[in-house]
This record gives C-alpha cells, structure tokens and sequence, in this order.
C-alpha cells in the first residue's frame, strides 16, 4: 500500500514539473528541430517535432543496422508530427491519458506494416545522478527503440524476414545511453537521435480510424521520476480494466448459481443454457483482463480466442436461453439456425480481422468483415424473434427481457461503433465502463428479476409434483396387496420395495373363490415415476376387471395388450400364473423373466413385452407343482441390482437365493445395490400333512 501511495505521489509531483516546463523544440546548428531537456527537469513529455516516414528502413551492408536508425540520416525531408494531446484527451479503448491520433488520421488512412519515427534530443543534465531512461506506452502494436543507432529495446517479437509477433499494448521503460557532455564546463552538450521502428496490425489500421504508430508521447528523464509516469501508467490499465474484472467475476458467480438450479429443476433445461453463458461471458471478461495485464497471448490469440470463438458462441447462447426461457418451439428451425450462425460468424470473424493477412488478402478479409457483421445483426434479430414470440405467450417477462436483449446485441458490436466515432467507452475517474458494461448490467438486473419469478413457479409446481407423487404412492399402496391372502395348499409370500416414490413393478393375487384356483399376475412397466405409475393403475385396474370373466393366463395377456397398444410410451412386460387346487399350473409371459421352479429356471421361450404389436404371441408352459415345490418370480430390479465397481448381481446370484423366502431375496439385492423396483414374490405347494386342515375345511364348507 504505501509502495502504491508513493508511486502516486511522486507521479503527481513529476506531472507537476512537467507543466512547469514544457518542452519546446529549437535548431540545431545543422537546422533541424531539436527538443532541449532543461536543467531542473526530471522528466520531459516528447511530444515534438517528430520526423515520420511509412515503410521500412533498408539494412547497412557494413553494420547490419537499419540506416534509418543512425545518427547523422538525412530525415529532413520526412514529415513532422507532433504528439501533443488535446485537453483531457483519453484513449477510447485503454484509458490513456494524453491520447493522439495514429497515423490512419494524419493522412494516411488505411495503412499498415512499418513506419518510423525520429527525434533529436540535446541533453543539458538531469538534476541526481540516476540514469536517464525512456518510458513509453500505447503504441501500434509492436515496437524497436533505437538511441544514436543502437537498438536499446523492443515490445513484440522482431523476426527476420516474418511479421513481428504484436502483443496487447502495455507500457515499457528502457535505458539511455549514457551522456557523452555529462553537462561538463566546455562541453558541448550531448544530442541523442532517438528512432522508432513501429509495425502496425492491418487489423489495428483497419478497425481503428485513429490507429497507427504513437498514441502517447514518450516520457524521458531521470530514472525516478520517468519510473513514477511508467507506474502510473500501469495504474491506468488496472483502473480501465477493473469493471471488465468485475464482470468476470460477476458472470462466474452467476454461472455457479444457475448451474446450481440445474439440480434444483432437472426438467427446465433453461438453467443449463443460463449458466453456459454466463460462464462463456465470464471467460471472454476474463480474457481481456488476461490479455491486457500480461503477455500472455499474442493479438491473434486474443481475437480467435474473444472475436471467432466466444462471441458467436455467447451470442448464440443467448438465442437458445431464450428460446428455452419462454418455451418456444416455433419457428422450429431456429436451433439448427442458431448452430449454423455461430460457426459462420466465428469463421468470418476470424477470416474479418485481417489476422492471416499472409494468405488472405485484405479484399476478401473485408468482405469477411462485412460478412461477420451481417451475421452479428442475424443474430440480433433471432434475439429480437425469441422476445417477441415470448411477449406474445408470456407477456410481461417478454416485455422485461426486451430492453436487456437489445442493449446485448448492440453491445457486440462495439469495435464497428468505433469505427464510426461513436463512442461506446467511458472513463469516470477513470475507470473504464464500456457499452458492454452497461448491457451485462442490465441483463443481470433483468435475469435476476425472471429468475426469482421462475423459482416462484418452479417451486410452486415442484409442491405439486410432490402433492401429486403422494396421491400416485396412496394410489399405489392400495392396488398393491399388502399381506398375500390365506389359500388352501399354497404359502405365498410377496416382498415389493420401489427404487422411487412411484414405482413400475406391479403385482396382483387373485383367489377364485368357487374352485380354489388362484391367478397370479408379475409385471413391470417401462419407465419409472409418475407416469410409470399411472401405467400401473392402468393395468391393474384391467387385470381386475378381465380377471372377472376369465382364469385363462392366455386370454388375460392378450386382453393387457389391446389395451396397451396405440398408447404412447406404454409397455410393459407381465407374467400371469394360474395355479388350480391340486396343482396344475399354466404359465403364459409377455417378455417378463422366467420363475425360477425349486432354484432352477423355467425354459421359457421368449416373447414381445405387452403394448408393442396388436395381435402379439406370447410363450406359455403347463406344469405340475408338487406338495413342497416352491416356485420364485422376480422382477429384473433383482437381477440388474449394480454395487459401487458397477458388478450386477445377475442370474447365478438370483438362482442361488431363489429357495430363500422372499424378503431374504429382496434384502439381498437391496444391499447389492438397488437401482431398479424389486419384486420377488414365492409360491410353495404346501405337504399333505400341512394343507389337510385347509382341505378339510374346504370339505366341510362344500358339504355344507
């Protein structure tokens, strides 16, 4: 903290010197414009005349240095350019103070590549005896710095025969030579040339109408005083910056809790959608901030990366939040429309920015651009169609969403505003809020109004959903037989534990009460749930009423299938057992598992699960089951029970429980790992000397 006090305060009392005492420039003997640094100056704004000359410089066969950088070259010829700003002049895009205008603005629009700038510097001394050095900041876009034909520094990667490699701008300080006067009696003081080679983008000239070379005049001085200036430089990105890290920041907490109403509301996939943009907008904040603190990426990084990859991908993002916020489904072919616009805007705004300029020539990468922004204002539009379809179904949240959709849209095209003057940065003590800004905060403000209004109905119908799960439980509880009714021979048990609230397993025991049959019915819908247990009222109130004209497994099944079949989603596989009094059984199946006779299988051949074709098939077995045989039908919950190394139970397991009493089974499953309804139910014909009771009774009611 106090480091920051210190900066700041020196950086004041040097800005203080410095509007004491101006720089001015003067002749040389040879007549050129020379700037003086005064005795009692510490710093010096280097403001002018500068010498400018586009292209580059050709090499001296004899120093391998570029001539244009050596003293004593003739620039007298070259154009002059003075860097002094206008009042409270800021950098539209950065927060500089002290901004100029680039080249593009100084009659030479449209160019890029390299350009140079000279300037003569005589030196009295500067007050202390710290080193002289050179601070500099926003420049386009990569930068060498030459001092009496020396090269004492660079910003960007300089590579022989290739296009340097350009970074976001950030400020640089770099040492003088050192004084050949030293400000001695009799000395002629020493005059530095200093030169500037500067690459340009042909983004940066194409996209910025004040683009090019210089944008604040280099500072010069005392090592201290020069020091304070580069720090409170750095200070003015951080400030221009902040909001941008404040939305980052934002966005991500955003992101985290609409992804946590995901968990909330599984069936609303809008907050899925929410928080993907949420996180995509984040990032793209995130990046900038990245980028213009560090050097992290090159600039042709940073445009794939916020231009071509995260901008069509969070314009597209909001189309499909919307479209699933209001739930839309028409037109139908926004979604592939959605898809298909996303890659080309990110393909054309990639191919737009000049950034491959070595293969694609500047013509069809404007046709590029003005492609992209096509794509851009379709993308408004799809914005705009969502909100509008939502105002028509919804109302006021369509009305609520409007004002942050269209302040978004517009947003995205900052860069074009730009091109057109239009301002679209603002720096309030200088903090940086931009167009973008603005937009995401009203789109938080709004987004955060709608979603308390969707949990409110999220909530409200979840207590529903629950009220009705509970009915479908009550319901359930008594189409389900709780204790197996007492039947003369036979000692049935039954064990049913649901994976849900509502399960899809289904049982019935139907004594017939004139010739002590019995009809036993096993089955197991397709799905799970509410609508799994609907189906299963649906069967069971069938099974009862076909039950009342026919004993015939047969019959019942055939009867379960026409009822089935043209009904959507409902299948479901069954197995009907009659078992008459002395012991004869016939056993029909629609695709359900075979019982397991005494610990062993029944061979079954297959058959298709009810509801699927009119007419169906189905396999059917006749048996006899002896005094003592116990006879084990399953559900596929007990065979299909997983443990946590993702191991089923299986067949051989099932096989070796299947002489257990019923609750052994379901326990066992249960334990293994329950992820399906389980129903295991066993029948045992009874020994001679165990149902004699019962048989004499039913003697005694038929003589009676």
């Amino acid at each position: 903290m106090r480091t920051i006090l210190a900066s700041a305060l020196l950086a004041l009392a040097s800005s203080a010197l410095l509007a004491q005492a101006p720089s001015s420039a003067i002749s040389d003997p040879s007549g050129d414009a020379v700037v003086p640094l005064m005795p009692g100056q510490s710093v010096v704004a280097l403001t002018g005349p500068w010498k400018f000359h586009i292209g580059d410089s050709p090499i001296d066969a004899k120093t391998g240095q570029p001539q244009w950088a050596e003293p004593d070259f003739d620039d007298s010829n070259w154009e002059k350019v003075d860097l002094t700003p206008k009042t409270m002049a800021i950098d539209p895009t950065s927060g500089w103070t002290g901004y100029v205008p680039g080249w593009t603005a100084r009659g030479h629009h449209g160019y890029w590549g390299y350009a140079w700038y000279r300037i003569r510097v005589r030196e009295q001394e500067f007050p202390g005896e710290e080193p002289e050095k050179l601070a500099l900041w926003d420049v386009d876009d990569a930068y060498q710095f030459f001092a009496d034909g020396r090269l004492m520094g660079a910003f960007g990667k300089f590579r022989r025969g290739r296009p340097p490699v350009t970074y976001w701008n950030e400020p640089e300080m770099f040492d003088l030579p050192e004084s050949r006067g030293s400000g001695s009696p009799g000395i002629v003081p020493a005059t530095h040339v200093l030169a500037f080679r500067i690459w340009c983008e042909p983004n940066t000239s194409n996209q910025n109408p004040d683009g090019g070379g210089f944008h604040v005049a280099p500072m010069i001085g005392n090592a201290s005083a020069v020091g304070a200036h580069y720090q409170r430089a750095w200070l003015e990105i951080f400030k221009s910056y902040v909001t941008t890290a404040a939305r980052a920041l934002i966005f991500l907490v955003l992101a985290i809790a609409a992804g946590s109403l995901v968990f909330f509301d599984t069936s609303d996939r809008v907050y899925m959608w929410l928080a993907g943009v949420f996180l995509l907008t984040a990032a793209n904040a995130a990046s900038f901030c990245l980028f213009g603190w560090t050097l992290v990426a090159n600039q042709m990084a940073i445009y794939l990366t916020t231009d071509a990859l995260l901008r069509p991908l969070i314009l597209g993002g909001w189309v499909m939040t919307w479209w699933f916020w209001f739930r839309l489904r028409r037109p139908p072919w926004v979604p592939n429309a959605v898809a298909v616009l996303t890659l080309l805007y990110g393909l054309s705004s990639a191919l737009g920015d000049d950034l491959f300029y070595t293969l694609v020539p500047h013509a069809v990468s404007a046709a590029f651009r003005l492609a992209a922004v096509g794509f851009g204002l379709s993308f408004l539009g799809l914005l705009i169609l969502a909100v509008v379809q939502g105002i028509r179904q919804q109302g006021r949240e369509g009305w609520l969403a409007l004002p942050a959709v269209v302040l978004v849209g517009i947003a995205q095209f900052q860069v074009d505003l730009l091109v057109l003057h239009i301002p679209t940065v603002w720096y309030p003590f200088g903090v940086g809020v931009d167009l973008g800004d603005l937009a995401n905060a009203v789109l938080a403000a709004v987004i955060f109004v709608l979603l308390l209004r969707r949990l409110q109905r999220s909530l409200r119908r979840q207590r529903l959903i629950a009220l009705d799960l509970k009915q479908a439980q009550e319901v359930q509880r008594v189409l389900l037989p709780g204790e197996p009714p007492q039947i003369a021979g036979l000692s049935i048990e039954s064990e049913y534990r649901p994976a849900r609230e509502v399960g899809g397993d289904f049982f019935q025991i139907l004594p017939h009460p004139a010739d002590g049959s019995v009809l036993i019915v096993v089955g197991d819908v397709t799905g799970k749930g509410l609508q799994a247990g609907m189906l299963v009222a649906l069967i069971v109130g069938a099974l009862r009423t076909e039950s009342a004209h026919t004993s015939d497994p047969v019959e019942i099944l055939q009867s379960l299938n026409s009822r089935l079949c043209g009904r959507e989603h409902a299948q479901a596989t069954c197995l009907v057992l009659g078992i008459e009094s002395g012991g004869n059984a016939t056993l029909a199946n629609a695709g359900h598992l075979p019982p397991y006779l005494n610990g062993n299988p029944l061979d079954m051949a297959g058959a298709l699960p009810l509801g699927m074709i009119e007419g169906a098939e189905f396999s059917v077995m006749r048996f006899r089951l002896s005094p003592g045989d116990r006879l084990t039908l399953v559900s596929d919950g007990v065979v299909e029970a997983v443990n946590k190394d993702r191991e089923l139970y299986g067949f051989e397991r099932t096989a070796a429980m299947a002489t257990r009493p019923a609750a052994e089974i379901a326990e066992a499953a249960q334990r293994w790992g329950q992820d399906d309804d389980i129903t295991v139910l066993t029948v045992m014909r009874l020994t001679g000397d165990r149902e004699s009771p019962a048989r004499a009774a039913v003697a005694a009611a038929a003589s009676a």
